[in-house]
């Protein structure tokens, strides 16, 4: 059998619908008792500096409260603090229906504090 050169080879992989390639990649694991998750998480590294580079870049968060923690009453407290104009119910439905967002589209420096205020209540919370 005449050897491939692997420009060749993925010309022949570029051609192979995803179903194809996945039951190529199944069988090549198979045959040669190889895992390919390694070498995809290898290739997922450079995206994920990437993703880290865009977030540094990124001007607008999304601080979401993912989870208002055992103290309740206190993330409640804070979230009136943070959210103006936010009566009681309005709060307390908020945090009891978490995952939900606190403040949208702010800046750095303001998501960083809303951050902290929930976080020092007992909130576990995300910035987007």
């Amino acid at each position: 059998m005449a050897k491939m050169s692997n420009e060749e080879l993925l010309d022949v992989f570029k051609e192979m619908t995803l179903l194809e390639l996945s039951e190529f990649v199944k069988q090549f694991e198979e045959t040669f008792d190889v895992s390919a998750a390694a070498p995809a998480a290898v290739a997922a590294a450079p995206a994920a500096g990437a993703a880290v580079e865009e977030e540094e870049e990124q001007d607008e968060f999304d601080v979401m409260l993912d989870d208002p923690g055992e103290e309740k009453i206190k993330v409640i407290k804070a979230v009136r603090e943070i959210v103006s104009g936010l009566g009681l119910k309005e709060a307390k439905e908020m945090v009891e229906n978490a995952p939900k967002p606190v403040v949208e589209k702010v800046d750095k420096e303001r998501a960083n504090e809303v951050k902290g205020k929930l976080e020092e209540s007992g909130a576990k919370i995300t910035l987007k």
